[in-house]
């Protein structure tokens, strides 16, 4: 496409007028690469630094579908998990809480219960003042744990959509429990190696890699930073900017993958491929359980670890009702269309150096739409 093409345009108007500070937006249509350019800067404190299709970026919720339910998914595949199995059967420690009686399906689907975000960090931060190093520990990690099964229910399991962090980082604690492994190493091994992924990785608070493909050393300085953190008091960069997933250990359930543009779409690539039924590595009928809505309760849009679209999208208004997708705090979105074979990875950090930026919100479906017409077309 020439360098005056709508979306082109839309993408450097976006990082121009601020929307964020720089991006990657890749599209693949029908298994060709149709559209990949990096805009504006990946920094911009303490200087600026152009944005490149190799910038590696706080993928944020994408954790969620590309590491946490892929992760889930391998389980069931493999028989070492029931999605329908209670959890206090699974995690002793819930045995006897208002929580215990949920499913795997209920903390995928979003309706355990459970509230959307509590600031545990702080009472984490606050822990490791008497006891220095906690912040980022295992210990820190089984603390939370504990400050889940603590928490009261918003409202019964199953009967109300609510989207929740909670409910994922338990999930990335019952993947770890069950894989006996930390889910960096189970999703590196079991899957993103064997797609090729590449630079798909988690960043321990300590700043140690975790997950990262063997023999492919990565240089941390193409991280893009995200905030000027007032908590931890310096431009966040090459440590997650959540600071739930921070304080326990960087590796977590909800958030703390890092990655490319071109690692996201090997992993997108995977689900498209089984949602067809042309792929082994991920099992057809799950992957296809996974991406349908699940209407748990009824009129929820999420499937299972993934959202399908509902007015108003992300994804737009001319996806079809069989796409699914996710969204990032940190200003990333993956959405996925089966019907068109449609895949786009639109990555950026507009939460640097502030995240009182949403611009976000009313240009993401505003450029869903574009690429459609442009890719697909269609009035």
């Amino acid at each position: 496409m020439s360098a005056s093409d709508p979306i082109t345009s839309a993408m450097q108007s976006a990082a121009e007028t601020g929307v964020f500070p720089g991006a990657v937006l890749l599209v693949r249509v029908r298994g060709r690469l149709a559209y990949q350019r990096a805009f504006g800067c990946a920094a911009l404190v303490p200087e600026r630094e152009p944005a490149s299709l190799d910038t590696v970026y706080d993928l944020a919720s994408l954790t969620k579908p590309l590491a946490t339910a892929t992760a889930v998914l391998c389980l069931v595949q493999d028989g070492r998990l029931d999605l329908e199995e209670p959890l206090q059967n699974l995690l002793s420690e819930l045995k006897g809480s208002a929580l215990g009686s949920a499913t795997a399906a209920h903390l995928l689907s979003h309706s355990s219960g459970l509230p959307a975000w509590r600031p545990f960090y702080e009472r984490l931060a606050e822990q490791d003042r008497t006891e220095p190093g906690f912040l980022g520990s295992a210990a820190a990690k089984h603390a939370v744990l504990d400050l889940i099964r603590q928490e009261a229910l918003v409202a019964p399991v199953g009967s109300r959509s609510l989207y929740s962090d909670l409910g994922f980082m338990l999930l990335g604690l019952l993947v770890e429990r069950i894989a006996g492994c930390s889910l960096a190493a189970f999703c590196r091994d079991r899957v993103y190696a064997r797609i090729g992924a590449g630079l798909l990785f988690f960043i321990e608070t300590r700043g140690l890699l975790a997950g990262e493909p063997p023999g492919q050393p990565i240089d941390l300085g193409r991280v893009a930073p995200t905030e000027d953190d007032a908590w931890r008091g310096r431009v966040v960069r090459a440590q997650v900017h959540d600071e739930n997933a921070y304080a326990i250990g960087g590796i977590a359930g909800h958030a703390g993958l890092f990655g490319t543009a071109s690692a996201v779409l090997a992993v997108s690539r995977a689900w498209l491929s089984s949602s067809l039924g042309q792929d082994a590595l991920l099992p057809v009928d799950l992957v296809r359980r996974f991406v349908s809505r699940q209407h748990r309760p009824p009129g929820s849009s999420w499937g299972l670890g993934w959202d399908t679209p509902s007015p108003p999208s992300s994804s737009g208004t001319r996806l079809s009702a069989r796409a699914f997708g996710h969204l990032g705090y940190t200003g990333t979105s993956l959405w996925i269309d089966p019907a068109c074979e449609l895949e786009v990875a639109l990555l950026s950090n507009r939460v640097h150096p502030t995240r009182r930026n949403n611009g976000i919100q009313q240009f993401r479906p505003l450029i869903h739409d574009l690429i459609y017409r442009e890719m697909i077309g269609g009035s």
